[in-house]
């Protein structure tokens, strides 16, 4: 048994040593390239994806609460207000959270302004859903995703890259509305939302932790995922509970619980490993 662990632990570290190798400084350019080159083939081979009315037609949208139309959809975008703004207070201000690097704090607080600015812009979106309106809640959405990845990014490979990941990204989320609004094209859009999909759960996955307290990440990822499904379930989990609460409702709670648990982590944490920025 003690074998079969010690093969297991050897094969692990065996596995680490090679995505450190992968990730030096002379390979990142060239995983950088690869990446972006998957990410356009695969964005010329989809088909352009017009705006449907459909978009708008959520699976709860009664009024339920002194006239306030799509009233669940709306009331659950204010707990990512609630935490939301004294995060970002936090960052800006204090030195109550577990952060050692400034850009770090750069990108905690891009996080924590996404939500806070999310909680009024999803709100402001659902009281009467269109095409207009709709930026107001998906790029405050896209700003928080990014600086997730990116925090990731900081964390656990260099600080640099982290902090050009996220500009890049943030770039690339103002083109994809663009592309959105002129071509009528959502095909960037979607793209850039299945990729936090993917980064995170592989990066806190494989790459070692610089802090304690790490498998808060764990929480927040499962929390994020579940957020994503019931966005893309809304309907069926609607159906599912008996016409309590959407799925789309119940996306807005879950990302709100990746904020809480992520203010907890940074509140408990502590440096682990040390690394170059």
């Amino acid at each position: 048994m003690r074998a079969v662990s010690k093969r297991k632990a050897m094969s692990l570290t065996s596995e680490f040593n090679q995505l450190r190798h992968l990730l030096r400084r002379e390979n990142r350019f060239r995983l950088a390239l690869s990446a972006a080159l998957f990410f356009v083939v695969l964005l010329l081979v989809t088909p352009r994806v017009p705006h449907s009315p459909s978009l708008h037609l959520f699976a709860d949208m009664r009024t339920l609460l002194a006239g306030v139309p799509n009233t669940l959809n709306v009331l659950t975008t204010y707990p990512l207000l609630l935490f939301g703004v004294p995060g970002l207070v936090l960052c800006i201000f204090g030195g109550w959270f577990g952060i050692s690097l400034r850009g770090e704090a750069v990108v905690w607080a891009f996080y924590f302004a996404g939500n806070a600015i999310a909680g009024f812009g999803s709100a402001y979106y659902h009281l009467k859903p269109d095409d207009d309106r709709i930026v107001w809640d998906r790029l405050p959405m896209m700003i928080s995703s990014f600086s997730l990845l990116s925090l990731l990014v900081i964390e656990r490979v260099n600080e640099r890259l982290g902090l050009s990941c996220l500009f890049s990204f943030l770039t690339l989320a103002f083109v994809s509305i663009a592309c959105e609004r002129v071509f009528d094209d959502l095909r960037l859009c979607m793209l850039l939302h299945l990729l936090p999909c993917i980064a995170i759960p592989t990066m806190v996955y494989l790459l070692p932790p610089k802090y304690t307290f790490s498998r808060f990440w764990f929480l927040a990822t499962g929390f994020y995922l579940l957020a994503r499904f019931e966005g893309l379930a809304d309907r069926k989990v609607y159906n599912a509970n008996g016409y309590f609460i959407s799925g789309h409702s119940l996306e807005h709670l879950c990302l709100s619980m990746v904020s809480f648990i992520l203010t907890l982590m940074l509140s408990f944490r502590s440096i682990r490993i040390a690394r170059d920025s």
